[in-house]
């Protein structure tokens, strides 16, 4: 039997188109170590199918969401960033939130050993923190050497980090500046007291657009990523950072390069929670409705199947937070996407296996075998796994190391100490742990039989915000004789293509 914790979610909910978090005291935890869930991790679970109240939303202008499909921070207008801030960044300001962060060790670890333990990188220059929070990261950097470290950070989290800076004694050298990123400018004194430099070949102080060229990072530092990697969107924000302040060449991007995995899994037991759980929020409305008629003489019976609709989608259809053990895992995890931070777009941010500018694509291959467990000469059974295959897992990880670019392959100076961080089962807890998506039913796994699975993976944006993403798997299962070809006369079963897409709340 396969340990792992599973994080009770809080649900949300809209009310006239704006987010309603709910207080910390609500959220259910069933160890100390399962995370409680802090705003990046907290939005409210919509599908595509929610047509009218997205409808309603995008015409008062409550929609997460710029006219460009881009990140409100961005390009939004005052009522897209003023949703944007009530449903993502404000919560930010909450020390409770930041304090679940700062003791996960595993993310705390690899930071801490990427900036301190290359100190020869960070000595004499010009550091960006993105999303600064409490400012540990700005205080590191200046602790490592920094002659000048810009904390950025949009939320009254600011005040807080300036009150550390200042307890660490570091105020001299970070700066903290309340704002988003995407509209930050540098203090225009710096260019002379500091020494703000451009690299050579980019002195320009105009830029094509007729914005000042501010390009005299050396390193941007940032802890961005969210579940799955990519939930949340603030990848965009570190795009548009890297292209206004880093020198193009010599700049180092912390972490620089990021890899989402994907890997089929083992977790019977809560996924029939979730269903257990599903069955009885339908039980309850059966009751309901028969409670209704009977005392009241409405009939509720019309909205049944709108109920059961909210109800799948939430229990069935959304991904789960999970911290699993690495016998949970049934194959190799397979590599779905990996990012350069140095050379990564926006258009890539905004999914996985999507066509250029389009919200759908082909998708990312994926092909699975799951070896059942084999008989052996007592009696017994020999490797393999006893199964039933549950559905799949994913995680990321991220790499702090040298450029691998063409551009700064050989101009940007070397990282002499990597760090790499893994939110993955071998690494124990982490605050991201692994979204988990469970199958509506169990696939077998049968002795002496190999299970294949394969298919496409697709992670696009919802439409109602930018921050948030659904997955699409499309896959079919085929079983044959263990030790025979997967496309050969050992082929005993071929399954039909399954589609699934899921929500990640």
């Amino acid at each position: 039997m396969t340990v792992r914790r599973r994080a009770k979610f809080a649900r949300t909910t809209f009310l006239g188109g704006l987010l309603l978090l709910p207080a910390a005291s609500s959220f259910l935890l069933p160890s100390s170590h399962a995370p409680i869930h802090h705003p990046r991790r907290l939005f409210a679970t919509m599908s595509s199918s929610h047509e009218e109240g997205t409808a309603a939303a995008a015409a008062n202008g409550y929609a997460n969401i710029s006219s460009t499909q881009n990140i409100p921070t961005f390009d939004g207008d005052a009522k897209a960033k003023a949703t944007d801030f009530a449903n993502y960044f404000c919560a930010y300001a909450q020390l409770y939130h930041q304090k679940q962060m700062l003791t996960d060790h595993n993310r705390m670890a690899a930071y801490h050993a990427a900036i301190v333990g290359n100190s020869e990188v960070f000595k004499d220059k010009v550091v960006m923190d993105v999303g600064t929070g409490s400012g540990i990261l700005a205080v590191w950097a200046a602790q490592a050497g920094a002659k000048r470290v810009y904390a950025i950070e949009y939320t009254d989290m600011a005040r807080h980090a300036r009150r550390v800076v200042r307890a660490n004694g570091v105020e001299h050298i970070v700066t903290v500046i309340q704002g988003a990123v995407e509209e930050v400018v540098l203090p225009a004194e710096d260019w002379d007291g500091v020494g703000l430099v451009r690299e050579e070949g980019d002195e320009n102080e105009i830029n094509e657009d007729g914005s000042k060229n501010q390009r005299v990072v050396d390193i941007i530092l940032s802890e961005w990523m969210g579940y799955f990697l990519l939930r949340e969107s603030m990848l965009d924000s570190i795009v548009r950072a890297r292209d206004t302040f880093l020198k193009p060449t010599t700049g180092l991007l912390m972490p620089s390069h990021a890899t989402m995995l994907v890997a089929p899994i083992v977790d019977e037991d809560e996924r029939r929670v979730s269903h257990n759980e599903y069955a009885a929020a339908m039980e309850d409305w059966k009751e309901f409705a028969e409670t209704t008629q009977t005392m009241y003489g409405v009939d509720m019976s019309a909205l049944e199947s709108d109920f059961d609709r909210e109800q799948r989608e939430y229990y069935i259809l959304s991904s789960r937070w999970a911290e699993l053990s690495p016998a949970c895992l049934l194959a190799e995890p397979c590599v779905v996407k990996e990012y350069d931070m140095h050379t990564c777009t926006v258009e890539e941010a905004r999914g996985v296996g999507l066509a250029p500018g389009a919200e759908a694509g082909d998708g990312v291959p994926f092909d699975f075998d799951v070896v059942g467990r084999s008989p052996s000469m007592d009696g017994g059974m020999d490797g393999g796994h006893a199964g039933p295959l549950s559905g799949f897992a994913g995680w990321f990880t991220v790499d702090f190391k040298s450029r691998t670019d063409d551009r700064g392959r050989d101009n940007a100076p070397e990282v002499p100490n990597p760090a790499h961080l893994s939110t993955g089962p071998e690494m124990g807890y982490t605050h991201w742990g692994q979204q988990v998506f469970h199958f509506p039913s169990a696939v077998p796994l049968l002795a002496d039989q190999t299970t294949r699975i394969h298919g496409t993976l697709e992670m696009m944006r919802t439409k109602e915000s930018a921050r948030l993403y659904n997955v699409r798997f499309r896959y079919a299962t085929s079983r044959r004789k263990t030790g025979t070809d997967a496309e050969g006369s050992g082929v005993l079963m071929r399954g039909k293509e399954e589609e699934l897409v899921y929500q990640i709340p």
